[in-house]
């Protein structure tokens, strides 16, 4: 082709220097002009066909492969597959010319296979993640670290291929270099190995809510990396994690408790142990009328009464008798409330006890699990079983105990100035 240009523009009247440079700009604006028509061809009539393929197909995979611009990405080396088979026409007479067109093509073929194989891995992670396997078993870690070995391997192949060296010496060469190697990928190292160990173990997958206190953060993982694990908080705030961190350090995962379907209700009420009293048979009456508490008054009246008969006990108080307290009665109303109160379960744990008194009172500690676990209503019924209790606590003749405040302080400092009785705080 050359030579024939070379004829034809020395007929045209150049002498054999000019047309010989102008042949074989002509050639190599010509190898250009085809490339880029390659190219035009590639990208606005095959992928078009290849993408109305797709969107007439039913399966998914080949939709997302294309949304990773994996066909487009693909085409990308048609202008460098020509302009690799057509140098060596060109410069026939300059092998080592040829030669080095030839390896700088190579690279730039071997770059773009690279860019082609990291969309094709991210197609990969978006078509596992359609499956619900991927939810408790993340890829994306392992994909990643996939990706940098490949760019290791495909950056030494491109050095290799532009300098002419086997990759043997250089690989042999990072052999030396691996306690380097180790320092520079020490975080990814680390976080394939917890990667491993958090799959494996299904100690925390995509969508759980976690709570780690030395990072601060406390929301739901919305992403499992080679590196880090992304947490978006309540707030909507975003906290990066390093993943081997899970492995390091501790950290609440609460998808046990949403998974349960019962969330954890612990409270206590603490009672002044001054206002605990023996009921009299009054007050007994008057909690009779109340509808939670009339079949366990009932009950337990008819126990003592049987116990003091037998024991010959006599007299409404004695300490030798068994008698109901005020205390015990509050117990068995709050037992009685959480009993028949719609959103507690009677399923999982139900306690309604009293903990160690102290200087603050005897606590009454009430441990029960929600069945609506949404954050909002939880808290919602909380308050409100907590607004009950805390209402009816006179109703027993019982006062809840609260360290003085300033309305206490100034209600004694005023009844101490009058030269009265000074109250008793809380009153």
């Amino acid at each position: 082709m050359e030579s024939i240009l070379q004829n034809w523009l020395g007929v045209l009247g150049l002498g054999d220097g000019p047309a010989l440079f102008a042949a074989k700009a002509i050639l190599v604006t010509g190898t250009i002009v085809l490339c880029v028509i390659a190219h035009l061809v590639t990208k606005g009539v095959v992928l078009r066909i290849i993408r109305r393929l797709v969107r007439l197909t039913r399966t998914k995979w080949d939709d997302i492969l294309s949304r990773e611009r994996v066909f487009a990405r693909l085409a990308q080396l048609t202008p460098a597959v020509v302009a690799y088979l057509v140098v060596p026409h060109l410069f026939p007479e300059a092998q080592a010319l040829t030669v080095v067109i030839q390896r700088v093509l190579l690279s730039i073929m071997i770059a773009v296979g690279l860019s082609v194989f990291d969309a094709l891995l991210a197609g990969v992670v978006a078509i596992y993640s359609t499956f619900p396997v991927s939810k408790s078993r993340p890829i994306k870690g392992y994909v990643q670290l996939v990706k940098v070995f490949i760019f290791i391997v495909g950056a030494i192949l491109i050095i290799t291929t532009l300098i002419d060296k086997s990759p043997l010496g250089i690989l042999s060469g990072i052999g030396a270099m691996t306690a380097v190697i180790l320092l520079v990928f020490r975080d990814s190292i680390l976080g394939f190995v917890a990667g491993f160990q958090l799959s494996t173990n299904q100690m925390v997958k995509i969508g759980d809510w976690i709570e780690m206190k030395k990072y601060e953060a406390n929301g739901f993982v919305e992403d499992v990396t080679l590196q880090s694990i992304k947490v978006r908080n309540w707030d909507n705030t975003l906290t990066m994690i390093p993943i081997y961190a899970l492995i390091s350090d501790s950290f609440i995962n609460w998808q046990g408790m949403l998974e349960s379907g019962g969330r954890r209700i612990q409270r206590s009420l603490f009672i002044d142990m001054n206002s605990v009293r023996f009921c009299t048979p009054e007050v007994i009456e008057r909690l009779k009328k109340v509808r939670l508490l009339r079949d366990y008054l009932g009950r337990k009246e008819e126990e003592i009464r049987r116990y003091n008969e037998e024991q010959n006990i006599e007299g409404p108080v004695s300490l030798n008798g068994r008698w109901l307290t005020n205390l015990g009665t509050f117990r068995a109303y709050i037992w009685a409330y959480l009993s028949n109160h719609p959103y507690i379960s009677r399923e999982m744990l139900f306690l309604v006890r009293y903990l160690q008194p102290g200087p603050q009172g005897l606590p009454i500690e009430i441990y029960v699990f929600c069945t609506d676990i949404g954050w909002v209503n939880y808290e919602g019924i909380q308050a409100d079983i907590l607004d009950h209790l805390l209402a009816v606590v006179p109703e027993f003749g019982l006062r809840i105990y609260q360290q003085p405040g300033g309305h206490d302080l100034q209600s004694i400092a005023d009844a101490l100035g009058r030269g009265l009785t000074a109250p008793t705080p809380g009153d």
